[in-house]
């Protein structure tokens, strides 16, 4: 397969995408800025801000701990599988289940040179949840960590049955370099100043997010005859900077990569995080306002056609990329679908490491998705009909 046509095909396919839902979410924004109530403003001023202070706060934290763990303890994970053959499905399944898709990345990148076989690439793609994961984990920890635990183990066990079931060499690929797809720089220059300001803001929103948690409201504290709310302000601020540093490189045609490990600990910190934050800010928006602007109550609908949910989060989870898959998640944190459908999707969902598959190996990465909505079934609908049923 020749470099530079994968990579033109890859590039285009992301871009648009990124490009529709960015468009579609700007008109839609313009419609409600020329049409919206004081109480849609509010709505719309409260979204954003809980998206930062609920959300990003912890998010940027994570990320700050984990990417300075894997800088000062010079973790070498491509090495690691290349050296133990016969772990690399136990390891391919604990790279997919790290919050994130930097570790699914990195599996695809050594069945791109030949060095795995397709069981990994399944167990791995299988395994991983996204950048979804990091919300939940923010939202709620335990559930997060049970569900990552969930997804090593089927990741795990669909690896090696794939491998049982295939010859080993079944669908290998040889000779074609994923890290050469992504190794291209952005033309795009982020700006240190924006980045500094965006840690000044983060240090006093990790406090503020810290303190929400425990239901202490600020607001309370410093509410002033200036601004009533200044945290909710502080938070819309803070959020609407991250969304702006995320939207405006896919608006001048610019992909979004997930960061490097030789970038700066601050750089892919703000990076990853916007990119989170973006599309958690859509998904409460969209929630929020649909529910304001329709008088639908989702609740009630998704109960109507309760054991249905599990199967449409799961074919959610089919479509490439992590920002469908943040919906999904920030529907279950609020009440509206149950455990066992962001069970089902977390299984289901590749995340961001589909686009490459999909432009290295347009067949391979069909098949692992049609085998990892197996055992998402499966789990899904035991949970389902053993707990909440």
């Amino acid at each position: 397969m020749n470099y530079s046509s994968t990579n033109v095909v890859q590039n285009t396919f992301i871009i648009r995408y990124q490009q529709m839902f960015t468009y579609l979410f700007l008109i839609v924004l313009a419609f409600l800025f020329f049409n919206m109530s004081n109480e849609t403003w509010l709505i719309i001023k409260a979204s954003v801000a809980d998206a930062y202070i609920q959300v990003t706060t912890f998010v940027a934290g994570t990320l700050l701990f984990f990417y300075t763990l894997e800088k000062y303890f010079k973790i070498d994970l491509k090495k690691s599988l290349n050296n133990k053959p016969k772990l690399e499905i136990l390891l391919s399944s604990f790279l997919g289940s790290l919050p994130g898709c930097g570790g699914a990345i990195i599996v695809l990148t050594q069945y791109s040179r030949g060095k795995i076989s397709f069981g990994s690439v399944v167990a791995t793609l299988t395994a991983t949840m996204g950048d979804a994961a990091f919300l939940l984990i923010a939202k709620e920890p335990v559930v997060g960590l049970l569900i990552m635990c969930i997804g090593f183990s089927v990741g795990f066990v669909s690896g090696v049955l794939v491998n049982f079931i295939h010859h080993k060499n079944f669908l290998k690929m040889n000779g074609c370099d994923l890290i050469k797809l992504n190794s291209k720089p952005s033309k795009y220059k982020t700006s240190e100043n924006l980045d500094l300001i965006w840690m000044v803001l983060i240090i006093p929103g990790v406090f503020i997010g810290v303190l929400s948690a425990f239901q202490i409201d600020l607001n309370l504290f410093f509410s002033n005859k200036l601004i009533s709310e200044p945290i909710t302000f502080f938070g819309f601020i803070a959020g609407s900077l991250c969304f702006i540093m995320w939207v405006i490189p896919m608006i001048s045609g610019f992909k979004y990569n997930p960061s490097k490990s030789d970038e700066t600990i601050i750089r892919r910190t703000v990076s990853d995080t916007n990119f989170i934050t973006g599309w958690v800010i859509l998904a409460f928006l969209a929630y929020e306002l649909t529910v304001h602007l329709s008088n639908f109550d989702l609740g009630s609908i998704f109960r109507s056609y309760f054991i249905f949910i599990p199967f449409l989060a799961i074919l959610i989870g089919f479509l490439p990329g992590c920002g469908p898959q943040i919906l999904v998640t920030t529907l279950y944190l609020n009440g509206i679908i149950p455990l066992s459908a962001q069970i089902g999707n977390a299984i289901s969902n590749d995340g961001d490491a589909l686009f490459p598959a999909i432009a290295l190996h347009p067949k391979a990465a069909v098949i692992a998705t049609i085998y990892s909505a197996v055992p998402a079934l499966i789990v899904s609908y035991c949970y389902f009909f053993i707990f909440e049923f």
